[in-house]
């Protein structure tokens, strides 16, 4: 499971997640990307899940990177626990995606194999996306 090696603090407020990203908004290292198009969390799970898909198609060939990463810990308290004492445990962590990031980039490959590659890793994600190509908007 991806998670932070250290972080100052061992839980976060849930915080805000409005707004278009200015950072991850254009395909930087490949020649081709998976775009969100609505923000939202994506969890380590779903992260790993997608990428194993990509790789699974592409037969490890070619150059993937992964642009984003769980950083954001969620917290949950166990069943039939009372109200009050404390914030619960935590329970898994999330990457904060905001719309217009671009969460994986391919490159060394031809159009048609991380087309197909990238739909069948957004079918694994929690949000809508769309297949975008280096130097096109």
């Amino acid at each position: 499971m991806m998670q932070p090696k250290k972080s100052k603090h061992r839980k976060e407020f849930r915080g805000k997640m409005g707004g278009t990203a200015t950072r991850c908004a254009d395909v930087s290292f490949g020649d081709f990307g998976l775009k969100v198009i609505e923000s939202s969390w994506i969890s380590a799970a779903e992260l790993e899940a997608a990428r194993r898909t990509i790789t699974h198609h592409t037969k490890r060939g070619g150059k993937l990177w992964l642009r984003v990463f769980p950083h954001k810990p969620l917290t949950h308290k166990t069943a039939g626990a009372k109200m009050g004492s404390g914030k619960g445990d935590i329970e898994k962590y999330t990457a904060v995606v905001k719309r217009g990031t671009v969460v994986f980039e391919l490159g060394s490959t031809d159009e048609a194999t991380a087309r197909e590659a990238f739909r069948k890793a957004a079918s694994k994600l929690p949000v809508l996306t769309r297949f975008v190509i280096r130097g096109e908007i």
